[in-house]
């Protein structure tokens, strides 16, 4: 079976990750939603978001997808915490794919993997995506290897569409 793993936490944008979580189901994937102490979180609007496993019980090779929302608030916890950017890495290391979304790419530039990548970005991030030495792209979906970045959930179609092509 097909797996994808959503990892969130706290104050994350709720769209970004309501509509990949049940896009995925659609498209035959279990998904997978890993929180930092496996906690019940609410994402910024409210959305109650009910985790399936904890970090350390993450298995890399069980997945084809991993999923990272947005949502600057949760972004500031998240990219503190070195264990979810190991994570993050681990699934650039074994050439799976990564599906980014707004200023999820704070993550990605956490974790080491954007340098001479083309990546998109919540547009307030364009200079720390510059910065990490990646190239900020605004466009709604854009890949570069196995990574699909999107600046802003109004393009979660394409992102998602992108993400789907690309695990096919």
């Amino acid at each position: 079976m097909k797996k994808a793993l959503i990892l969130t936490g706290k104050l994350v944008q709720d769209h970004e990750y309501t509509y990949p979580f049940y896009r995925l189901q659609e498209a035959g994937y279990k998904v997978d939603v890993a929180i930092r102490d496996k906690q019940e979180v609410q994402g910024i609007i409210g959305v109650k978001i009910v985790p399936t496993m904890d970090i350390p019980d993450i298995k890399v090779d069980d997945y084809d997808i991993l999923v990272l929302p947005g949502g600057a608030k949760a972004m500031e916890y998240m990219r503190q915490d070195q264990e979810i950017l190991d994570v993050i890495k681990s699934f650039y290391e074994k050439d799976k794919v990564i599906a980014s979304i707004c200023h999820a790419a704070q993550l990605l530039i956490s974790a080491n993997i954007v340098k001479g990548k083309k990546i998109s970005g919540y547009y307030s991030i364009k200079d720390d995506i510059n910065n990490a030495g990646a190239e900020y792209v605004d466009a709604p979906a854009v890949v570069d290897g196995k990574i699909v970045t999107s600046p802003h959930y109004k393009h979660l179609g394409d992102w998602m569409r992108e993400t789907l092509k690309l695990a096919a």
